[in-house]
């Protein structure tokens, strides 16, 4: 039975992703009554389909059976290349404000500030705007806290030396062996969060985004109003799906470095 009575609808090609869909993680090998099965097809129409694949490169088939080649990876790949970076963050990020009803943010490090390069925002009263572009001093805030935590001595030393640009006198301002001390306990947590350091009303949670090398590239968080949300429930209802999203965004942002790039002869 055709599942769309659209005329422009191809069965044929929805079948074609049936069978590549139905090989899991843990089966990567199945016979032929497997596929049908689990695509739910005849054995002469998954045969079929099959051997296509096949000749396309993105099936192999041996004594044992059926499994998908390397190949497949093209046609994530096609999404992945044609995207920027930020392009992939933002679904994450929007089903993250979702989930929370907060506003939530991406920034990177630029000298000691953080710089929000990404940002879903909800209509709420906040202490202090944010736009793409606004920068904050990173000591202060959650997102800069994992930044700095992923710095050695050296780096971190030569990044704080740097003065702040934007403009913002915060509220906690730390001696160096306290905020060492403040990056340990992050590094040993994998998150960060703040209560008002950067400016009365402001609570955060941050996680890192890391490339495929595992390298911290940026940082997501969740903000909240200190008003409405405590800082236990931040960390009790927030934090866990803000690291399911940093790991979402982090497995895009290593594909996304991996694309194919085009050489011009």
């Amino acid at each position: 039975m055709r599942r769309d009575a659209s005329p422009d609808f191809i069965e044929a090609l929805a079948r074609g992703l049936d069978v590549v869909r139905g090989f899991e993680p843990g089966k990567p090998t199945m016979t032929l009554s497997e596929v049908a099965a689990k695509a739910d097809l005849a054995r002469p129409t998954a045969r079929r389909i099959l051997i296509t694949l096949e000749a396309l490169g993105y099936v192999r088939s041996d004594e044992t059976g059926f499994s998908l080649t390397p190949r497949v990876l093209e046609l994530g790949m096609a999404y992945i290349g044609s995207r920027t970076l930020w392009e992939l963050a933002e679904p994450h990020l929007r089903d993250l404000v979702a989930r929370t009803n907060e506003s939530c943010s991406i920034a990177q490090l630029d000298g000691s500030d953080i710089v929000y390069v990404a940002r879903v925002a909800v209509p709420k009263l906040v202490t202090l705007s944010v736009n793409i572009g606004t920068r904050f001093p990173a000591v202060q805030t959650s997102l800069g806290k994992v930044l700095l935590a992923a710095l050695n001595a050296e780096e971190l030393s030569e990044l704080l030396a740097a003065p702040s640009r934007s403009g913002i006198v915060p509220r906690w301002i730390p001696e160096r062996d306290e905020l060492d001390e403040v990056l340990r306990d992050v590094r040993a947590k994998g998150w960060a969060a703040t209560d008002q350091e950067l400016a009365l009303g402001i609570r955060s949670v941050a996680a890192p985004i890391r490339n495929g090398e595992g390298r911290t590239v940026a940082a997501v968080n969740v903000n909240a109003h200190a008003a409405e949300t405590s800082i236990e429930h931040l960390i009790e209802h927030h934090l866990p799906p803000l690291l399911r999203t940093a790991g979402a965004i982090s497995a895009d942002w290593a594909a996304w470095e991996a694309r194919p790039i085009a050489v011009r002869a």
